[in-house]
């Protein structure tokens, strides 16, 4: 199949879960022969962080203005067998409004970030990815979050049939490595700053920081405001290339996953950082959210904390309970969880779609005949 997507970003992995998710999925969609054609506005600061130049096995598409690429997308779409516009697109409603004019066989909205949509959506904020029509028009909506969420596509977005395609991992790039002295810790988290989850942040990682000083904490992420009270014991780090990414978390004891509260409140939405780290044979400390057991079995798979009394019990483990946590989330996410298995799915939607529309049109051609 070619496969045209409309996106926020596949070239940088700077301050977005966007990108990362997108290199692994076409990759795997690339083995499995199919060609991605990837548009991207180039914006500034992605530009100044671009670690991705060209798709591998397909196309980048960098625009600066809509008008430059317009022409050029209409007629890739042309002969697309799957046009995708996704969430935080920079052109996502002229992207869309392109895509449901188009002769694509399928017309896809991929929704990575449902619970901010929806939150959005009762707020009335505006959203650069939505139009006044909602997601009428597609004929299909994924949603990376599943659960209640999926309803509320349709009851708020007029969407006509969702599904879920989760996060996901490249076992190519997140797998075991050595550990490196500068990302040593007791407890690691890796992840952008959002107003959102910095509470729980707080909470089990600061807070467990501050009552076990003789530890190591180390944070990667950006955009932390100036005025956060850093322990003197949490070593934070800027921007972590996604090829250090493994380093990281086998770096550490222990990795803490957060999600943020307007993920958590529909659940079903596990982060992409999850089956990162456990596929780099790293034991995961997650905090709580519903759904959670869908994709990891607590207490064997992943170790789930509620409160920072969770984080230092979790703390004071064994070696050999971690490293059984560890093997067993590893071998969980290799079973289920890489893009390759996303891959697989969506070509399976992509496939019932399909015999969808030949129902349709058988139906509507043998109406045609009965009525003549």
């Amino acid at each position: 199949m070619k496969i045209v997507v409309f996106g926020l970003t596949v070239s940088s992995s700077w301050g977005n879960g966007h990108a990362t998710l997108w290199r692994g999925l076409c990759a795997a969609l690339a083995r499995r022969g199919h060609y991605v054609v990837f548009y991207e506005k180039d914006v500034p600061y992605y530009a100044r962080h671009r670690d991705l130049h060209e798709l591998p096995d397909g196309r980048l598409e960098l625009y600066e203005e809509w008008t430059d690429v317009h022409r050029r997308a209409a007629s890739d779409l042309v002969d697309a067998d799957v046009a995708i516009v996704t969430s935080f697109c920079a052109d996502g409603i002229r992207a869309s409004e392109l895509v449901l004019e188009s002769p694509s066989s399928a017309k896809i909205f991929y929704d990575l970030d449902t619970p901010v949509t929806l939150a959005a959506v009762q707020a009335g904020t505006p959203l650069s990815y939505v139009g006044a029509r909602g997601f009428a028009g597609f004929d299909l909506v994924l949603s990376f979050t599943g659960g209640r969420a999926l309803e509320a596509l349709q009851r708020q977005l007029s969407a006509a049939r969702v599904e879920p395609l989760f996060g996901h991992v490249d076992p190519s790039v997140h797998r075991p490595v050595l550990a490196e002295p500068e990302f040593r810790s007791a407890l690691s988290y890796l992840g952008t700053y959002s107003a959102d989850r910095q509470q729980q942040l707080d909470e089990l990682f600061l807070e467990p920081a501050r009552r076990a000083k003789h530890e190591r904490f180390v944070l990667g992420g950006v955009a932390f405001p100036e005025s956060t009270d850093w322990p003197a014991n949490v070593v934070r780090l800027s921007h972590v290339a996604p090829a250090r990414h493994a380093a990281f978390f086998c770096s550490s004891r222990l990795t803490l996953s957060v999600t943020r509260s307007t993920m958590a409140r529909y659940g079903y939405c596990p982060s992409g950082r999850l089956f990162e780290a456990a596929a780099c044979g790293v034991p995961v400390l997650s905090d709580s959210f519903e759904g959670l057991e869908t994709f990891f079995e607590p207490g064997k798979e992943i170790l789930v904390a509620r409160s920072k009394h969770d984080v230092l019990r979790a703390l004071q483990s064994s070696d050999a309970e971690l490293e059984a946590v560890a093997k067993a989330g590893r071998a969980r996410v290799l079973s289920e969880h890489t893009s390759e298995h996303r891959a697989i799915e969506l070509e399976r939607v992509l496939s019932r779609l399909a015999a969808q529309r030949t129902t349709r049109l058988s139906g509507a051609y043998s109406g045609q005949l009965g009525a003549s």
